[in-house]
């Protein structure tokens, strides 16, 4: 019974995932961060990173993984929580502008 519930949990996990995937960019750019906050946790951290890094290329920045990359998150993170109607694609750009000058350059 057991492996059959773990089973059914990475079924979910993998098909939100996927959900999060299939979307192009078009129809990722106006998922809000309240919609984005309703998606399982792989599927929000697919499509924020899908969208930050298409951000970056714009802007001609690279997303780091250190602690700049985490600053960035905490922006994105305070800015859908004081405007959780507002597009992900949106607050994740301004986050990456408001740091561009502290990202590598491409």
């Amino acid at each position: 019974m057991r492996n059959l519930a773990v089973a059914g949990a990475l079924l979910a996990c993998f098909a939100s995932t996927a959900e999060a995937q299939s979307l192009n960019f078009d129809q990722a750019a106006y998922v809000t961060c309240r919609e984005a906050h309703a998606m399982t946790p792989d599927a929000r951290i697919a499509l924020s990173i899908s969208l930050a890094e298409h951000s970056a290329r714009a802007r001609g920045v690279v997303l780091p993984d250190d602690e700049r990359g985490g600053r960035l998150a905490l922006l994105v993170r305070g800015g859908c929580t004081l405007a959780p109607d507002a597009y992900l694609f949106t607050v994740i750009d301004r986050a990456i502008l408001a740091e561009k000058d502290k990202l590598p350059k491409r």
